[in-house]
């Protein structure tokens, strides 16, 4: 019956039908996945969904996460997800990504994508991935609504938007409100989030923000300025009040390792009101790129079997870019799952690969996303057996020098060769010491 309701509608049934799951035990809510499930036309949700729900019945805590959701988010907040995420980018996203795949000779277009409207920051942090682009060039407003647009005619409703720091744009909650069929995931440092821009995510209501921590206080002064971490603090607590899911990313460094995959630093997030958990990996790309800054290959390790028990242990949704590749199939890059837009309009293949071939303004969205670069770089991703190694720069460093070689292909700032070209040494042998622990791992626990 679900899936003949037009989407309007749709949307308001649903938006009821939460109301009253927020109200409803745990035990109920497990049992309006059986909705849900019914609800979909792909056997990957449905899978999906029947997942899910054997975890709740297990006791996961992904079932109280749902809960706090249900119950802590403001009522717009809750109305703009269902109708951003729920309805447009899972189900009539869904259908018109298959459409969009049947009629473009099989190419299914990516989940998301990543724009930076702007590199302008007014922090100056040491191996600051983004910190080498150009900050006098900002994106256009009418090539992001162009792209957007674009997007949405592959089916493509969710947006991540990076930078930089994202809210030095003054237009952007513009954007935000004109695509308010989108839902944007915005990463930020926290420093701009006071009550009135707070307020204008609240109304707007398809904002969930992630406030960038380098572990407490002295590890987030340390490398973003002193007083920041008050700053982020208070970012939290406003957002919180104001009833807006957000989350904390974390960088992961050689110094800060030990930290980021501790009890304490989860907990401390989670009392601050965060829902999501994001990790990357300090990758010297960027200001100053530091091989000493790199995490080990042990302390990726370390971090890969963290996050899987922090995810069966604590109240939040845990995201962890390099190491999970057994969850999303493997490498994401290149417009399999998603790709980056930077504030010149380079289409790179991801946020920590900076070449194109592409710039957005002079191409459409579905021309760049279907350039024989991405196309090269899926084949090499579907030829990956271990997808604990996934990454092109520091797993398959290989791959990564022979796209960067494709004709035509450019680096996009000043000094982007240098990982290619001063770091061949210590890459290669990462990638070889840590290969050997990801067999191990793929092996023993995944193959099986």
């Amino acid at each position: 019956m679900l899936k003949t309701l037009k989407p309007f509608v749709l949307s308001k049934f649903l938006y009821g039908f939460v109301q009253v799951m927020s109200m409803s035990s745990q035990h109920a809510l497990i049992s309006y996945l059986n909705i849900a499930e019914k609800a979909t036309t792909r056997d990957h949700y449905r899978r999906a969904i029947r997942s899910i729900k054997e975890m709740w019945r297990n006791g996961h805590p992904s079932l109280r996460v749902a809960m706090k959701i249900l119950r802590n988010t403001s009522p717009r907040h809750k109305k703009q997800i269902i109708k951003c995420f729920i309805i447009n980018q899972l189900l009539v996203g869904s259908t018109k990504r298959k459409s969009f795949s049947e009629q473009a000779g099989g190419f299914y277009p990516p989940g998301l994508l990543v724009i930076s409207p702007s590199m302008k920051c007014n922090l100056n942090c040491f191996g600051c991935y983004a910190g080498m682009y150009r900050k006098d060039e900002d994106l256009p407003y009418e090539v992001i609504d162009r792209v957007l647009n674009e997007a949405k005619e592959m089916g493509v409703y969710f947006v991540v938007i990076s930078g930089g720091e994202p809210f030095f744009r003054k237009d952007l909650l513009s954007l935000f409100e004109k695509h308010n069929d989108m839902s944007f995931h915005v990463f930020t440092h926290g420093g701009l989030l006071d009550e009135k821009l707070v307020g204008r995510l609240a109304d707007l209501g398809n904002i969930l923000p992630a406030i960038s921590v380098e572990g407490f206080r002295e590890e987030t002064d340390s490398r973003r300025g002193q007083g920041h971490y008050d700053k982020v603090v208070r970012a939290m607590r406003l957002l919180k009040e104001a009833g807006i899911l957000f989350g904390y990313s974390a960088t992961m460094t050689r110094q800060n390792a030990e930290i980021m995959v501790s009890d304490e630093f989860v907990d401390h997030w989670i009392e601050n009101g965060c829902t999501v958990g994001w990790y990357f990996l300090y990758t010297p790309v960027g200001r100053k790129p530091n091989w000493e800054l790199v995490p080990t290959p042990a302390q990726r390790d370390t971090l890969r079997e963290r996050v899987s028990y922090f995810r069966s242990t604590r109240e939040m949704l845990f995201g962890d870019f390099w190491n999970d590749g057994p969850v999303v199939g493997g490498c994401i890059a290149g417009g399999r799952k998603y790709f980056h837009i930077n504030s010149k309009g380079d289409v790179e293949p991801c946020v920590f690969c900076h070449f194109a071939l592409h710039n957005i303004k002079n191409v459409s969205l579905k021309e760049a996303v279907t350039s024989p670069l991405f196309k090269k770089i899926q084949g090499y991703q579907k030829a990956n057996k271990n997808l604990l190694r996934p990454c092109m720069i520091i797993d398959r460093p290989d791959v990564y020098r022979d796209v960067c070689r494709m004709e035509g292909v450019y680096f996009t700032h000043d000094g982007a060769g240098n990982i290619v070209e001063e770091f061949t040494k210590e890459i290669d042998e990462y990638a070889a010491c840590y290969g050997e622990m990801a067999d191990k791992a793929w092996n023993e626990k995944y193959c099986k």
